[in-house]
């Protein structure tokens, strides 16, 4: 859209992800954008306050490789020459699911091995780029602004670090401020109902420690080892920028601690189903202290279910639905429902958050399904277990048991999990043949030799 089309002035309470990607779609059809953001945001890709999760791995599935390549244009060269590292998420990743390693293979599944405050530090620059959008560091949103019969919202009080409070006016107001968000509260404030709420406490726990990447340390540029119900514990390592391992030890249960010691830690990973991280971390130069997270509880706000909303106000990225990240969702599905803000403004302005929280319901209810359904695998983990959710957890054991040796049944597992395909595609009737003949045949997974990965070149 020219300039010239663009009219109004829109704010963003938050510049994570979801924020940073929220204003970009914004500045197409805004004349003005303002970031109001509580940090102040620091010039290098390093992690910040406001995001704790930043200083573990991340993972950036498909469907979000697309979407950043769709709003940024040379997006793969640009994160590329940061020291990114593009991949093909079936040929490229050590998937271990249930103790059973996944078959490698070529794929049109295009991933990203990079940081979390290395793709906001990017993302950040490319948005404060853009001329009709500005950033404001050090200011927190304390409330909303609106009309007099609370119908519209109109803007948003800003307090600044200095203590000084000013009123925003805007055309609309966008809450990104993630998983502490004070929109129900704010909403309550101007009399509207709270949105029925889904909760999910898995009781993870993660602790990441980094180590040198040298050429030829490892065939794989990730390694993923899932907790499952027989074995509560997982690792992730990720290949990022600066020639550097990052290595999440996962725990899911209740009590449950995980080592920060270094030799503590490597002697934890040799536990673990498949022994080819602790091969790595074993013989690799370790990087800085380990640190430590326990997950909050995750939260899916529903929005689409309320009769009444006020005009001028939309939550996106955690401040809807705040994923259990060990599923590696959060980004890709911020960078979703970007596009999908997107194609409602397109669509014109008037009652936009029911078009747009009815079109961000659909897009969550597939990462959502995948992370509730893996954690009620667990005992410990409260929630409603329907016979729906038993029967898809069980046919999922023997897709992965399939995908152990069929690369065409690993593909169609992983276009779901990367957010490509629905679930249903798992149930086509070539699949559903091979996953039948593949979970009949397969050895059980403690006799399962580790499989060689492509040699992955620097």
């Amino acid at each position: 859209m020219s300039s010239s089309h663009r009219s109004g002035h829109a704010i963003v309470l938050g510049a994570s992800i979801a924020g940073l990607l929220a204003a970009r779609v914004l500045s197409e059809q805004y004349a003005n954008v303002t970031v109001v953001e509580r940090d102040e945001l620091p010039a290098e890709a390093v992690p910040r306050r406001a995001v704790p999760q930043g200083e573990h791995g991340h993972g950036m599935l498909a469907r979000g490789c697309m979407a950043l390549e769709e709003l940024f244009d040379d997006f793969v060269a640009e994160v590329t020459a940061l020291g990114g590292i593009p991949i093909d998420i079936q040929r490229d990743i050590l998937w271990i699911s249930d103790g059973r390693p996944l078959r490698n293979a070529d794929s049109d599944l295009r991933g990203l091995c990079m940081s979390r405050p290395a793709i906001e530090g990017y993302l950040r620059d490319r948005v404060a780029a853009l001329p009709n959008v500005k950033i404001r560091a050090g200011h927190e949103a304390v409330g909303l602004l609106a009309t007099s019969d609370q119908t519209r919202v109109t803007g948003a009080r800003v307090l600044s670090r200095g203590g000084v409070a000013e009123r925003v006016e805007a055309d609309l107001v966008v809450d990104a401020t993630g998983r502490g968000n004070r929109g129900p509260t704010w909403l309550a404030q101007l009399g509207y109902q709270k949105a029925p709420e889904e909760a999910v406490d898995a009781h993870m726990v993660y602790v990441t420690r980094e180590f040198r990447r040298t050429s030829g340390d490892a065939p794989y540029a990730a390694a993923v080892q899932s907790p499952w119900p027989g074995q509560p514990y997982g690792v992730v390592a990720i290949a990022v920028e600066g020639d550097r391992w990052q290595v999440t030890l996962l725990g899911c249960g209740r009590d449950i601690t995980l080592p920060g010691d270094l030799d503590e830690f490597i002697a934890f990973t040799s536990r673990l189903p498949d022994p080819r991280v602790h091969q790595l971390v074993a013989r690799a130069e370790p990087l800085g202290p380990p640190r430590r997270m326990r997950l909050p509880v995750s939260v899916r706000r529903r929005y689409e279910r309320l009769t009444q909303l006020p005009q001028g106000l939309v939550s996106v990225g955690d401040s809807i639905c705040a994923f259990n990240p060990a599923y590696g969702q959060g980004m890709t599905v911020a960078a979703a429902e970007a596009l999908a803000l997107r194609d409602c403004l397109v669509r014109g302005r008037e009652d936009l958050p029911r078009r747009f929280y009815a079109r961000a319901a659909r897009l969550i209810d597939t990462p959502w399904q995948i992370a509730v359904g893996g954690d009620l695998r667990f005992d410990h983990v409260k929630g409603v277990r329907t016979r729906t959710t038993s029967f898809i957890n069980a046919y999922l054991g023997r897709v992965l048991r399939a995908a152990e040796t069929d690369p065409v049944v690993g593909r169609a597992f992983l276009r779901v999990a990367n957010l490509m395909a629905a679930p249903p595609t798992l149930f086509a009737p070539s699949i559903l043949a091979r996953v039948l003949r593949g979970s009949r045949d397969a050895v059980p997974a403690t006799a399962t030799p580790p499989q060689p990965v492509r040699q992955l070149a620097d």
